[in-house]
């Protein structure tokens, strides 16, 4: 089967048209034909492109995602599950698997950074209101905002599941930590510990559970909801920006043809009745979205492999003693995007008389359980107008994005005290002050 752009002269014996175009025609052709392309729309709007408008933080997670699913798949293989072996594993995968250490070190820090940067896409949606309808037809800008938050969460509960598979002191107690604070939550509590751990201890079938949940359930849904966000980005006019570019371009009316028939069942001839078409037309704004959309996500995913790939070399992923459910580290911390919760749980815990305030419920539970409902409907609790989506701090959300960046700051802050500046006993200590001597807590 042939198509008109087969029959073009010279396009057959050209393999890589569809990504080097010669033409406008070419170019929107190539979004046409090319599964991969398909995503995105033939014409892009050129700010939306900026390197200083949305960073690409987007992108840059999925990279990050890509990131993890490649080193993540010779690590499966090699990793066993098993109390008695995991640690074991891990330890030829450092020091006996050629190349062992080095893709166990992009698996972890392309870990890490999809936490961060998942966190700073959603802060730059927040800020510029792109969670905003600006026209109305058929955007759904709330929702894909809410699969925002959702996939923000299985990025952290992803990296949660994966804290505890190489089974040393540093996973198993981190991971103590966090399921701890689920067991505070009244009444349910402790089935939602058992529920979670596959037992009361944190043993086989905890590690079972979270290799499971890990390589398997968890990426296949967060892929799921990728697949959807980026098809509702597309579905809602691509990015925010882009609305109020379309806003601002002119209607320019254009004539009818001469050569197509207005009328119903195509009886009249001709132009007999009268027509009017309006298109928007911004050619000044608008640029093709092959090669120039496609040359900077290749330019974005390819840099990020490249940059995490040379990191790697540098920084070496940390293995400590086997784990020990009869030593505990003194001090014991949550893995590093829990410590702002584990920091208000400590300051949420106090004692009024003979009465102690439960803070592992209130500042680990019910707090943050708040704030993330909270974020979830703001989108409808938003009341700035419409035309504001997609601006870098609007004058109508000046009080709105001041209080979320409290909130962000916030919880940087208490991150760092949790990391640089609790030692022993959860005393506080400055970052330059040594900490005592003191023996673990068996």
């Amino acid at each position: 089967m042939t198509t008109p752009l087969d029959s073009a002269p010279g396009v057959r014996t050209r393999r890589l048209w569809s990504i080097r175009p010669r033409s406008d025609r070419e170019s929107g052709d190539a979004v046409a034909s090319n599964f991969a392309l398909h995503w995105f729309p033939a014409r892009s709007f050129k700010r939306s492109l900026a390197w200083n408008y949305s960073f690409w933080l987007g992108t840059v997670s999925a990279a990050l995602f890509l990131l993890l699913i490649l080193s993540g798949l010779p690590l499966m293989f090699l990793h066993v599950p098993s109390v008695e072996r995991a640690y074991l594993s891990v330890k030829d995968i450092e020091y006996v698997v050629t190349f062992g250490s080095w893709i166990r070190a992009v698996h972890r820090l392309s870990a890490h950074l999809m936490v961060a940067v998942v966190f700073l896409h959603l802060v730059r949606v927040f800020l510029t209101g792109a969670y905003k309808n600006a026209h109305g037809r058929a955007q759904r800008r709330e929702w894909n905002w809410v699969i925002g938050v959702a996939m923000l969460v299985l990025t952290l509960f992803l990296s949660f599941t994966g804290y505890l598979l190489p089974w040393d002191q540093l996973a198993f107690w981190a991971v103590t930590v966090g399921t701890n604070i689920a067991a505070s939550i009244p009444a349910i509590g402790p089935t939602v510990r058992e529920l979670l751990i596959g037992g009361r201890n944190i043993d086989q079938p905890t590690l079972l559970r979270f290799y499971v949940l890990h390589i398997v359930f968890l990426p296949g849904l967060l892929g799921v909801l990728f697949a959807y966000h980026m098809w509702r980005v597309r579905k809602d006019g691509g990015l925010a920006r882009a609305d109020q570019l379309g806003l601002a371009a002119k209607k320019v009316e254009q004539p009818p043809s001469p050569t197509k028939t207005y009328s119903l069942l195509g009886i009249a001839r001709g132009t007999g009745p009268t027509v009017r078409a309006t298109t928007l037309q911004a050619p000044d704004e608008l640029v093709n979205s092959v090669p120039d959309l496609v040359r900077r996500i290749s330019i974005v995913v390819l840099g990020t492999i490249a940059a995490l790939s040379m990191l790697a070399v540098f920084v070496r992923s940390p293995l400590e003693e086997p784990a020990n459910p009869l030593v505990t580290p003194n001090p014991a911390k949550a893995p590093w995007y829990f410590l702002w919760l584990q920091e208000i749980v400590t300051d949420t815990t106090f004692h009024i008389g003979s009465f102690t305030v439960n803070g592992a419920f209130l500042g680990g539970v019910l707090l943050p359980g708040a704030l993330l409902v909270l974020l979830t409907l703001w989108p409808w609790l938003d009341r700035s107008p419409a035309n504001e989506a997609g601006r870098w701090f609007s004058r109508n959300r000046r009080l709105q994005n001041a209080v979320f960046l409290l909130f962000v700051l916030g919880v940087l802050l208490l991150t760092l005290i949790g990391t640089f500046c609790r030692g022993p006993y959860w005393h506080f200590y400055w970052p330059w002050e040594s900490w005592p001597q003191v023996p673990s807590r068996i």
